[in-house]
């Protein structure tokens, strides 16, 4: 694809800008500035700044696709490749769209032999239309899977409802972080997103962003903090590339950085149940502050702060969101609209429904989405927790991010 075109839906008309190069994919700067701690290494680079001659043949096209042509069928079936991380991979292109160095993919399995299923990139012509396409990766002792990684770029719905419960379930999570540095993304041990700049993908009414998101088994999944650091890295690195390589497939220029660092892994601390998740104001009913002892709060001042209420078992009982990325907030569109009992506030509108509520204010940055989510019945096996949290969580919410007074009222029983 020549860099000065878009591909079939990026931008109205097929005609979305493209971001200048060096400069952030979402037209802000993002290289890191000189100077400041890092907990990373950077590649060594040649002196001359340009990287060496095998480097650059094997990342040429024309020179690899001449190697595979005097090798047909060496190590290429049915949609798959396969080598091992501690050789070169001489034939085709790196793993998922031309994105994953070698480093990164020994980052993640070692030097076990791989296997890449990839799909190319293009708009869906069934269905939604609203994927462009996947990449998986299997590493294999012996015979035997050992570890996998997906990567998926789409773009989150927020009109059909199809997004809006099972991708945050995953991807907006308390065990998240947020990626910092102008990047709009998030990251956990097994779970990460990245959203693509809206310059190179466009984006209609009631959408959210287009995103590449990369799952490695078990959401969720607590392991050690020392491990969940260390995938973290990996997965993070895994999840820049990935993206930059959507970037320059979709022809568009500008890049992604990875992030020097990252916030502190998010373990689970005793509740204060006079300022619940950290927030002055918000309070948990008295009923339940025994059962309910613990918190965790993922996001930071990232995409959407997430944080989650549980007690003894690591399993939350209770989940409330606060997405303030604009474009992150569409994905609850048709929850807000049509799903429940309305609910009437200040700035804004939502919905009621048994164990979910979702509110979405009007602030000075544009629209503001609250979500609020009893996960499982209580000791008192009920689920009032949702309605009974809603107004006092917009209320202290909106106050923490400066949206100003919001007053909720909830339908009449």
């Amino acid at each position: 694809m020549s860099e000065d075109k878009h591909p079939e839906g990026t931008g109205p008309e097929g005609t979305g800008p493209t971001v200048p190069e060096g400069t952030g994919p979402d037209g802000t700067g993002t290289s890191a500035p000189e100077g400041g701690g890092t907990d990373r290494e950077e590649p060594a680079v040649p002196a001359d700044g340009r990287p060496s001659f095998v480097r650059r043949l094997l990342r040429s096209r024309t020179a690899r696709a001449a190697t595979a042509a005097g090798l047909v069928g060496a190590l290429l079936g049915a949609g798959a490749v396969a080598w091992r991380t501690d050789t070169l991979p001489l034939l085709g292109p790196a793993p998922c769209w031309d994105s994953l160095g070698g480093g990164t993919v020994s980052e993640l399995f070692g030097d076990r032999r791989i296997e890449v299923d990839e799909q190319s990139l293009q708009k869906s012509r069934q269905g939604d239309g609203l994927s462009y396409g996947q990449c998986r990766i299997t590493s294999f002792k012996n015979d035997r899977a050992i570890r996998q990684l997906t990567v998926n770029v789409h773009q989150l719905d927020g009109l059909r409802g199809s997004d809006g419960r099972q991708w945050p379930e995953e991807f907006l999570a308390a065990g998240m972080v947020s990626l910092g540095e102008g990047l709009p993304g998030m990251v956990s041990s097994t779970r990460g997103w990245l959203a693509l700049p809206q310059g190179c993908t466009g984006r209609g009414e009631f959408s959210g962003p287009t995103v590449v998101d990369v799952g490695m088994g078990r959401a969720g999944l607590e392991i050690s903090t020392e491990l969940a650091r260390e995938d973290r890295v990996a997965l993070t690195d895994t999840l820049v590339e990935a993206a930059n390589g959507v970037i320059r497939s979709f022809g568009c220029s500008g890049s992604y950085r990875s992030p020097r660092s990252l916030p502190a892994v998010v373990t689970w601390q005793d509740a204060d149940a006079s300022a619940l998740c950290g927030t002055k104001g918000l309070a948990l009913p008295a009923a339940y502050r025994k059962e309910l002892s613990r918190t965790r709060v993922g996001g930071g001042d990232g995409p959407a702060r997430v944080c989650e209420v549980g007690g003894s078992y690591r399993d939350p009982v209770l989940r409330m969101t606060t997405v303030v990325d604009p474009a992150l907030a569409e994905i609850y569109s048709w929850d807000a609209l049509r799903s429940g009992a309305p609910v009437k506030g200040t700035t804004g509108y939502g919905k009621l429904a048994g164990n979910r509520a979702v509110y979405r204010a009007s602030c000075q940055t544009g629209p503001v989405v609250f979500v609020v989510e009893q996960l499982r019945q209580t000791g008192k096996g009920d689920f009032a927790l949702t309605g009974d949290l809603l107004p006092g969580y917009v209320t202290a919410e909106a106050g923490r991010i400066g949206c100003g007074a919001e007053k909720v009222t909830l339908p009449r029983a």
